[in-house]
């Protein structure tokens, strides 16, 4: 008798046709419901534990846009910085706009960056339920795919980045939902908040819309004028730095083949079509049980064996609809390389989607059938797999030793940080280390260059960095001083960050990026192992104004006196 009622509770569907029916089913909805939204918190809980370990953490890729931002606190910050009005340039308006409301509320960017995500992850959490529920109105259903949905962002960093990619889930979600329930003009606001925060994302609900426009022609003509109007400010706003790389120039630049900076081509035709980060085809998915949506054909095509299934709705169609789009946009992507991004911004947030509900749904059927089968033969085979996919789908992440992937960055440089920050606004600081990532964050104070900032698409910029980079590279390891002088007074650099390990031939070869700036690596790298000392390394303690466990920080005044 227990059984039976756990068995009805775990399976129990919404019917529509019965008031009283419904009433009692409420209530469950709202217990799976709730139990999504807590699975939900407690991951983002594990995420704010790993970014307030310390006091200098900030996300990896949070850095690109955070940094300009705290010009929202502070107008007088990074004068004239190039990669501050670079990254602005490119930062999505909406986007902005959150950061800097946020702001005048007294909360700072960085700070913002790191509670954001629980709140996106919220939201996402009630579309995704609410969705499944559209499609297969078991709540458990839409209990499963929501967890299996949270368990796969976390273990990406897309959502805990909080930079407009974040948003993306939250808005498929809802503009998916919607569209389900024809609900026009909630359909327009989305595509407004889609163009102001992540412009990319509208041309994969477009065309959704254009699959599924029968008889609303008007409502897409509409909603296609606004997508335009929206990204106009965008694409006008990035044009200031352009033009973006063409396909041939980009086979021909290091920086996008394995080791640079943003390696996109492979010499490997499987690896680049299938698992290429930016390039393949097949994302990169966790946790296991999220696979299962691949069976849902199967358990429809059986559904004699998994009855539960007969539940499910004509609106399943939007499923191959989401990958028919996204597969259109992502060989698209790859015929127009850089001019629609890259190829995997179509398909790894939509396929996350698809697949979470998909293994939702016949999951659920899949232990329908297993506890229904138990009943009718007392076979024990049905229960334990019911026992262990459930205990595999609620515990998997606590198996994981890299559950929740955050991509937190620490430092550990505070007295670095503190000697900068007392300094003027306007100082530049030049370095290779790889500290110049954080530096803009942690001290509000420029850089001359930085692998965090040295994106290779739009050329406008990419060649100032391109030529600063091979500048730094030059003066920093050439046995003449007049480089390192040259400069200091081209870019007006106050202080010169240099690793203790620097003039080391071992130093160049670990930072594979720097290999792009030819001939100036080559230069630097052949100089060094002919054991000639740089120039700048015969100043190292003439010129020091701080010393770390890791860093030296040459003040650029001495070096040019």
């Amino acid at each position: 008798m227990l059984f039976s009622q756990v068995h009805r509770f775990l399976t129990a569907f919404i019917d529509e046709t019965s008031a009283n029916r419904q009433q009692k089913i409420s209530r469950q909805t709202l217990f799976w419901l709730t139990l999504s939204l807590g699975f939900a918190i407690y991951y983002g809980i594990l995420g704010l534990q790993k970014a307030f370990r310390g006091e200098y953490v900030v996300q990896d890729d949070a850095r690109e846009y955070v940094f300009w931002m705290q010009r929202f606190v502070n107008p007088e910050l990074l004068p004239h910085d190039l990669i501050a009005d670079y990254f602005k340039s490119i930062t999505p308006l909406g986007f902005a706009a959150v950061y800097k409301l946020m702001a005048s509320l007294g909360i700072d960017p960085l700070l913002l960056s790191k509670i954001l995500p629980i709140c996106l992850g919220l939201i996402t959490s009630i579309y995704c339920f609410w969705l499944c529920l559209e499609i297969f109105p078991v709540p458990l259903a839409g209990f499963i795919s929501t967890l299996l949905l949270n368990q796969s962002l976390w273990f990406k960093s897309d959502l805990v980045s909080a930079t407009p990619k974040a948003f993306v889930y939250p808005l498929l979600l809802a503009f998916l939902y919607y569209i389900l329930r024809k609900s026009w003009l909630a359909i327009c606001f989305i595509i407004l908040l889609e163009g102001l925060f992540y412009p990319p994302l509208l041309l994969i609900c477009v065309g959704i819309l254009f699959m599924r426009s029968r008889g609303h022609y008007l409502w897409v003509l509409a909603i296609l004028g606004l997508a335009f109007i929206v990204m106009l400010p965008y694409a006008i706003a990035s044009a200031e730095f352009g033009p973006v790389a063409t396909a041939s120039q980009a086979w021909k630049m290091p920086e996008y083949w394995p080791g640079g900076r943003h390696p996109f081509f492979d010499p490997n035709p499987w690896r680049f079509w299938l698992i290429g980060q930016h390039s393949g085809i097949l994302p990169p998915l966790m946790p296991p049980l999220i696979w299962l949506g691949l069976l849902l054909p199967l358990v429809v095509k059986y559904s004699s064996r998994f009855p539960l299934i007969n539940l499910i709705k004509n609106k399943i169609k939007i499923l191959p609809q989401i990958i028919i789009v996204s597969l259109s946009l992502f060989f698209a992507a790859h015929s127009l390389l850089l001019k629609l991004f890259f190829p995997t911004r179509y398909t790894i947030h939509t396929l996350r989607i698809v697949m979470a509900i998909a293994a939702g749904i016949a999951l659920t059927a899949m232990f329908d059938s297993f506890l229904r089968a138990y009943q009718q033969k007392s076979q024990r085979w049905q229960l334990i797999l019911t026992v262990i996919l459930a205990v595999v789908l609620l515990f998997y992440p606590n198996f994981s030793g890299r559950f929740p992937t955050t991509d937190y960055r620490q430092s550990g440089e505070v007295s670095l940080y503190k000697f900068l920050q007392q300094k003027p606004q306007d100082i530049m600081i030049a370095t290779l280390a790889d500290e110049a990532d954080n530096i803009p964050t942690f001290t509000q104070r420029s850089i001359l260059v930085g692998r965090e900032y040295a994106l290779p698409f739009h050329l406008g910029y990419y060649s100032q960095i391109r030529q600063r980079t091979s500048d730094l590279i030059d003066a920093q390891y050439s046995p003449d001083l007049v480089a390192a002088k040259q400069l200091i007074q081209k870019y007006k650099v106050s202080f010169w960050l240099v690793e203790h390990t620097a003039f080391q031939p071992e130093y160049l070869t670990k930072k594979t990026w720097l290999e792009s700036f030819q001939p100036a690596f080559k230069k630097a790298l052949n100089s060094l192992e002919q054991d000639n000392t740089p120039a700048l390394a015969k100043l190292i303690k003439h010129c020091s104004v701080l010393e770390t466990e890791q860093f030296t920080l040459l003040k650029t005044e001495c070096i040019v006196n």
